[in-house]
C-alpha cells in the first residue's frame, strides 16, 4: 500500500491528524506482513525444495486442514482471502494436493478436501508456525500478553472492516 498524503481538514485538531498517522501506518503494516508472511512460506518450501506449489496454495491448504469444503465455503469460512480461489483449487487438484468430487446435494457445487500429500503440506507449515511460536517466545519478542493484546485490536479492526462493508456506519 503506497501511502500517499493525505491532507486533514482545516478544522481537524492536532489529535485526529495523529490517529491518522497512526491509523496509516496501521494499514501499511498489515499489508507488509501479509507479505512477508508469504514470503516465509515461499522461502521454507524453496529450502525443502517443494517448488509445484506456491505460498498461497500451502496456506489455503494450511488453513483447509481436515475440512472437506466447497470452493465457496472457502471464504466465507476464511480458509482464502484471495480472489483466484477456482485457479488455485485447480493447480493444487492437478498437482495432486486435493481431491474433488463433485457435491451430493448440489451437482453444480464441488468438494474438496486434502490429500495425503496435502497434509504433507499442510504440516510443514504447521511446523514452521510452531517453530516461530517457539523462537517468539525464547527470544522475548512477544509474550502471551502482547500476542493476546493485538489478537484483541486486530479482531476489532476486522469488526469494523466488516461493518464498513455492511454500511453500518
Amino acid at each position: 500500500m503506497a501511502q500517499t498524503a493525505l491532507k486533514p481538514e482545516p478544522q481537524e485538531s492536532t489529535d485526529a491528524v495523529a490517529y491518522l498517522g497512526g491509523y496509516m501506518e496501521h494499514l501499511a503494516l498489515i499489508e507488509r506482513l501479509h507479505r512477508l508472511l508469504l514470503d516465509v512460506v515461499k522461502d521454507e518450501f524453496e529450502r525443502l525444495g517443494i517448488i509445484d506449489i506456491n505460498s498461497v496454495q500451502a496456506l489455503l491448504l494450511f488453513n483447509i486442514g481436515e475440512n472437506e469444503v466447497t470452493a465457496g465455503e472457502l471464504k466465507s469460512r476464511g480458509y482464502y482471502q484471495g480472489s483466484n480461489v477456482s485457479y488455485n483449487l485447480k493447480k493444487l487438484v492437478q498437482a495432486g494436493y486435493m481431491h474433488h468430487q463433485k457435491c451430493s446435494v448440489d451437482r453444480r457445487a464441488v468438494r474438496v478436501k486434502l490429500t495425503e500429500k496435502g497434509r504433507d503440506v499442510r504440516m510443514t507449515v504447521a511446523q514452521l508456525f510452531a517453530r516461530h511460536a517457539s523462537l517468539l517466545q525464547k527470544k522475548d519478542i512477544l509474550d502471551g500478553e502482547d500476542l493476546g493484546d493485538m489478537n484483541t485490536a486486530m479482531k476489532r479492526m476486522e469488526r469494523f472492516w466488516t461493518d464498513q462493508i455492511r454500511f453500518i456506519y
